[in-house]
């Protein structure tokens, strides 16, 4: 689930990270906007956009979710304690949502990562 969802999803719906999340990042900390998730990342993986996400589904117990697209080969670019995932749209410097991984893990510089499908839900109101 995620910690936070930008203004600009809530205005347009899930549709936009179905359509425009490129990126999926592993930090160690909470970012607040695209600069922070640039600035700060310590590895990603790159979709084609629309790929990162399914389209919008029936959220449970209610509202309306996305699910990420599982992999395991993204990049690490820099050493540390991954805690935190972002998902941006590259195309326009925009940070769409972000969360907190099920768990820390250290990563090495060189080294990849993968995440399992995680769902970002709007609950109904």
């Amino acid at each position: 689930m995620a910690n936070a969802v930008a203004d600009y999803v809530l205005d347009n719906g899930l549709t936009v990270i179905d359509t425009l999340a490129d990126e999926i990042h592993i930090l160690n900390a909470d970012p607040s906007n695209y600069s922070d998730v640039t600035a700060n990342t310590l590895g990603k993986k790159t979709f084609s956009a629309g790929g990162a996400f399914g389209s919008p589904a029936a959220g449970s117990p209610n509202g309306r979710k996305v699910a990420s697209t599982a992999f395991t080969d993204g990049n690490i670019t820099t050493s540390g304690t991954a805690q935190k995932w972002a998902v941006v749209d590259t195309a326009n410097s925009r940070l769409l949502a972000n969360g907190s991984l099920a768990s820390s893990v250290a990563v090495s510089s060189g080294g990849t990562f993968g995440l399992p499908s995680f769902n970002i839900r709007l609950p109904g109101q």
